[in-house]
């Protein structure tokens, strides 16, 4: 008797989650099909994209900036060698070289 409350516990909970998956899905996909219209802002430019922009990609007014955030500069495969090396000879847990 215990086994018959069991599955149909189990089963019920099978059900319930199935069941929000299928309405999650049905709402992610009206969701992404929506069309986003200017909602009155002042620029131009807002649309989906600024929607979903991070804070720190915007200007003062609001705008997406349009710089470069990282710069890297090339480095040779010899200089990074050189550099990684000096880091690793420079450390405090370097392995002592046994002299004989």
């Amino acid at each position: 008797m215990l086994h018959l409350i069991y599955i149909v516990a189990f089963t019920i909970i099978a059900f319930l989650a199935v069941s929000n998956l299928i309405r999650s899905l049905i709402t992610v996909s009206m969701d992404s099909q929506r069309n986003y219209s200017n909602r009155g802002g002042s620029s131009p430019n807002r649309g989906i994209n600024s929607l979903n922009i991070h804070p720190e990609l915007l200007d003062e007014r609001g705008r997406p900036i349009n710089e470069p955030l990282l710069v890297m500069r090339s480095v040779s495969v010899e200089d990074a060698r050189q550099k990684l090396d000096a880091l690793y000879n420079s450390s405090p847990n370097k392995p002592q070289e046994k002299e004989e």
